[in-house]
């Protein structure tokens, strides 16, 4: 008793509810599923876990205890119990197969053994002094049975706390093999689901044979219970589930043993793969080992159950594991029986990476000519691109999702094309002046230089949506800079960024290099591209604000180049010409209001108020049919105002924009600093000295004088593109170029240097003398 409530109380604080759990049928009109699915096909995608009804979770013995195999990893069981009672409480059937008993019972045993020799030493010398004592070895089925019932408690009282009501299922391999049992455990089973309870499955330990060799393992109609694992699948396939889900101490599935070298954790497991696969040593508790967990996997594969091995013991993911795999996210490995016609994303990654290397290692004129010949394609095939795109636009508008912005975004046209391949040929040329330039060169000592020069980053992700011009762009910006490029782009440009995908391939044919930028054509989430941490460099997000923004939290481990908002300023100082005004405030907003670099918040000096040239930049944006919110200072001097702004941090991307009023050059620098993003901000004045300071103060990423926010491109800045535009304070700022997609290596060349040369001892000295560097290119 004492030792329950002291495991109980180490449970996370939630506010008791009552022991008395609330039963009810479940109706099978409230489910929040659609029919069942027939048995007998698992799922082919990991997309459509979300449909799965039944569910079987096993936790192997690993997950249950603890590192040192006496007692129970009590926040780790909490965690996974609040998962299982939130998918119950979704309308999913739930059903838990648990090990523990053993580790449990080995925890009281050892407790009651110390207590009791404690007593006899006490009455025995009559002193408190007690000697060291011994625990002797203690037999698992005695274990088992001495720890069954306190599991079942704790399991009970977990789930008490989220009003879900359990029930202890005991099993060994003759209630499979009598019919009349396997009939009855069934119709308990199915009975304890109608009522909304969850069954806690367990094989009975404390009776059950020594294993059987793995002989049945084959077939639909026969598995032995031997472990945890092939009662799971034993279990999932006798109940119809739609899926397994084993938690082990590993993150799944690798193709030798995880922690040797070149192990990779294998996404996808297909049938007929087994022999692809080194297995390693079992985990350190349990009778079982991930030959038998994949075994196990594959029985209830055959029989119609989707099966995930994951790892459940991770501290990060513990919490949400369960979970995440049940929303198709990209956790553990996913047993199909259904292989891709193409490659996996992964494979495609490491394709890359390849034919990036080859890429990098071309002169640069060799990069020169496969851009050039993609320019030449944009022309050449332009009836084909356009009708692609065509197709895109007309499924776009039809199901209507797109707004009007996006859609001109997706939109492609023969002056686009053109402005494309123009930005290509500028590209070609730049790219002499990109890999193997020498930065600096030192002079260590005698006969031993040292050179910075530039090399590729690696493997790039860029994500877009709506743009299919971007897939040229960076392709060709890639090719400069001899990076693998990796494109995830948007179902809605579908058919025209295939188009373009093959034609940038056609072009790296030309010396061999078709690998190195691949299109990520399968139903990969961008939130499992951002874990490829081990396979991309740097990510970088064209699209949205939310996109940017979601990429940013999801890509833990991996560098992100980018702005999560394009909250742009243009400010009419009180020494602004009117004309340069009104053209700079129209270009900057209306000239393509969905841009990133177009203007959203109109700042005007107080001075300007009620004079002609307020009246007419209002008047122009009436004109162009703009629609004005009022910021809260522009409000309070107006009798009747427009809409008054919601937030001054707003990209509309469309025909609207704030305006509001400050007092100073400095008051709009501080309104800027505190409602901008960073990225572009103008100011209108006549007064040099006012503009440098503007210049000067401001930090965002680009500030322009008398000029349209709309200039802030890589195109119109010289770059031939750009990958978008940056406003971090580190790697690369702005618009983002092929100098931006490069990073340094040191190359040190010597005759046989030691350190031990430098010493006091030590017959050399440092010179460190620069050495002046000639315009050249390392080939």
């Amino acid at each position: 008793m004492f030792a329950r409530l002291a495991l109980c109380s180490r449970l996370p604080s939630r506010t008791w509810k009552s022991n008395v759990c609330p039963l009810f049928i479940r109706p099978f009109s409230q489910t929040k599923f659609s029919l069942p699915r027939p048995h007998g096909k698992s799922f082919a995608h990991r997309s459509e876990l979300k449909q799965a009804k039944r569910i079987v979770v096993k936790l192997g013995s690993a997950v249950v205890t603890r590192g040192d195999e006496c007692g129970l990893a009590l926040g780790r069981l909490a965690s996974i119990v609040e998962q299982v009672a939130m998918l119950q409480n979704q309308g999913r059937e739930m059903m838990i197969v648990t090990s523990g008993a053993v580790a449990f019972g080995k925890q009281r045993l050892r407790h009651e053994i110390l207590l009791s020799q404690s007593v006899r030493q006490a009455l025995h010398s009559g002193q408190n002094q007690l000697k060291e004592m011994a625990v002797p070895v203690l037999e698992a089925r005695a274990c088992a049975a001495a720890g069954q019932s306190g599991l079942m408690a704790l399991y009970e009282a977990m789930f008490t706390q989220y009003s879900t009501c359990t029930a202890q299922i005991l099993v060994t391999n003759l209630d499979f093999h009598d019919e009349q049992k396997r009939r009855n455990l069934n119709s308990t089973l199915h009975e304890l689901l109608r009522m909304n309870i969850v069954p806690i499955i367990n094989t009975n330990d404390a009776v059950v044979p020594p294993p059987v060799p793995n002989s049945d393992l084959q077939g639909v109609n026969v598995i032995s219970i031997k472990d945890n694992d092939s009662l799971a699948a034993r279990l999932a396939v006798e109940m119809k589930a739609d899926l397994l889900i084993a938690l082990s101490d590993v993150e799944g599935l690798y193709d030798s043993p995880p922690g040797t070298d070149d192990a990779k954790l294998i996404d996808i497991f297909y049938p007929g793969d087994q022999q692809s696969i080194t297995y390693g040593t079992k985990s350190r508790v349990g009778i079982g080992g991930m030959e038998a967990k994949v075994k196990a996997a594959l029985w209830a594969l055959q029989g119609g159950t989707s099966v995930v091995i994951a790892n459940g013991t991770h501290p990060k993911v513990t919490g949400h594991v369960i979970t995440d795999i049940v929303e198709g996210k990209k956790v553990g490995t996913f047993f199909s029986e259904v292989k891709p016609a193409g490659p996996t994303v992964e494979q495609q990654t490491e394709m890359a990476r390849q034919g990036g290397r080859v890429l990098a290692s071309l002169h640069p004129d060799e990069r020169g000519e496969i851009i050039c010949r993609l320019a030449d394609l944009l022309t050449e095939k332009k009836d084909e691109i356009l009708s692609a795109n065509k197709r895109d636009m007309e499924m776009a508008t039809t199901s209507g999702r797109l707004s009007l912005p996006l859609l001109n975004r997706l939109s492609l046209s023969t002056s686009k094309l053109n402005s494309l391949a123009i930005g290509l040929r500028q590209i070609a040329v730049s790219s002499r002046d990109s890999v193997g330039q020498v930065l600096r060169r030192t002079r260590v000592a005698n006969n031993l230089e040292l050179e910075q020069i530039t090399v590729p980053i690696g493997v790039l992700l860029v994500i877009f949506e709506s743009r299919p011009d971007c897939l040229p762009q960076v392709s060709a910006l890639a090719i400069a800079s001899g990076n693998a490029l990796l494109l995830k782009g948007g179902k809605e440009a579908a058919n025209t960024n295939r188009i373009l995908h093959q034609l940038t391939q056609e072009a790296l044919s030309v010396h061999g290099v078709k690998d190195a930028i691949q299109l990520v054509s399968t139903r990969e989430e961008v939130e499992d591209l951002c874990r490829l941490d081990k396979l991309i460099d740097l990510i970088i997000p064209r699209g949205s604000s939310e996109l940017v923004r979601d990429i940013q939290r999801a890509a833990k481990g991996i560098p992100v180049l980018g702005h999560s908002e394009g909250v742009c300023h243009v400010y009419i100082d009180n020494e602004a010409s009117i004309d340069k005004a009104i053209d700079i405030v129209k270009d900057s907003k209306c000239d393509y209001p969905a841009a990133c670099n177009a203007m959203e918040t109109l700042l005007i000096h107080r001075d300007l108020l009620r004079t002609p040239i307020f009246d007419q930049i209002i008047d122009m944006l009436r004109t162009e049919e703009v629609k004005i919110h009022a910021g809260p200072r522009f409000a309070s001097y107006l009798t009747f105002s427009p809409s008054e702004v919601k937030s001054l941090r707003t990209e509309y991307g469309d025909l609207e924009c704030c305006i509001e009023v400050v007092d100073s050059m400095q008051d709009a620098v501080d309104h800027i600093h505190k409602y901008g993003s960073s990225h572009t901000d103008v100011i209108v004045t006549e007064n040099e000295e006012t503009a440098e300071q503007f210049l000067q103060q401001l930090d965002s990423a680009c500030v322009f004088w008398n000029a349209s926010s709309r200039f802030a491109d890589g195109y119109r800045f010289g770059l031939g593109a750009e990958v978008g535009i940056s406003t971090a304070r580190i790697h690369a700022r702005g618009p983002v170029g092929l100098e931006g997609l490069l990073t340094t290596k040191w190359v040190l060349r010597g005759e046989g240097h030691t350190v031990a040369d430098f010493s006091e001892q030590g017959s050399m000295k440092y010179l460190h003398e620069n050495i002046h560097v000639p315009h050249r290119i390392l080939s």
